[in-house]
């Protein structure tokens, strides 16, 4: 394995990151912020506990997984489009480096990017509302499953985006849809019993109840469902990624 080769588009990953660190890092903090002006002290003032949790602190990890699986899609999936853009790919793909170490340098670079505005995220959230994380070793494990899974699914749209409006479809029209009906900011158990039913379907609800899990012990569906429903996405978006170095999709034509 390059070692070198994969530290070497780990760091030109991340230094893209550095160069605006103070506006990557303070648009969490000002969001974060907001969300608990608006869902904390307007909604949060009509119901004040879910399943035994104060609403402030419920919402937290909803709040973390919406802005973790966006960001970490927006940074992979730019991260290797705009090397496509440019023709600076063919350079890459002509260099001795093979696809598995392309794709630890910027899909680990993503995750990273992911973690750390995770983490600020749960560092705001603190000086809000009172948490104390039961699980934090599985909270750690979900995170961090859940950054890499998400920056290679960004990183299979990356290759699959022919303008930089197609970057922004699935995050936009998808994800972000996804996340807000997934429970992430109440839980499906004040649902309907129809619409119970029906949100079970949204794979993200797995994603966010396996997460709240760790912070809380109570879960909207069993937590192994959710660390099921993590590790067969992460291993579908493996296997898209080698698929489409396989048969150069959308990389060589």
């Amino acid at each position: 394995m390059n070692l070198h080769a994969i530290w070497a588009i780990y760091i030109y990953e991340m230094k893209r990151f550095f160069r605006t660190i103070m506006e990557s890092l303070l648009s969490p903090v000002i969001s974060t912020t907001l969300y608990f002006v608006v869902f904390g002290a307007a909604i949060g003032g009509r119901i004040e506990e879910v399943e035994g949790v104060s609403y402030g602190a419920f919402i937290v990890p909803g709040l973390i997984m919406l802005s973790v699986m966006t960001q970490a899609i927006s940074n992979a999936s730019f991260g290797i489009y705009f090397p496509k853009f440019i023709g600076t790919i063919f350079e890459l793909l002509s260099a001795p480096v093979n696809f598995f170490e392309i794709v630890l340098g910027y899909v680990g670079a993503a995750a990273t990017k992911a973690l750390l505005i995770g983490g600020v995220i749960l560092i705001t959230a603190m000086f809000f509302v009172d948490l104390d994380i039961q699980h934090p070793l599985a909270m750690v494990t979900f995170l961090v499953m859940i950054c890499v899974s998400f920056a290679l699914f960004g990183f299979i749209i990356g290759i699959w985006a022919e303008n930089f409006q197609q970057l922004q479809l699935i995050p936009l029209l998808v994800i972000t849809p996804l996340v807000f009906l997934g429970g992430s900011f109440y839980s499906i158990s004040m649902l309907p019993p129809t619409w119970q039913v029906v949100t079970l379907f949204n794979p993200v609800v797995y994603l966010i109840s396996g997460f709240r899990w760790s912070f809380f012990g109570t879960a909207d569906v069993a937590v192994g469902y959710s660390l099921l429903a993590v590790t067969v996405f992460l291993g579908l978006c493996m296997a898209a990624v080698w698929l489409i170095f396989r048969t150069g999709y959308r990389i060589k034509s």
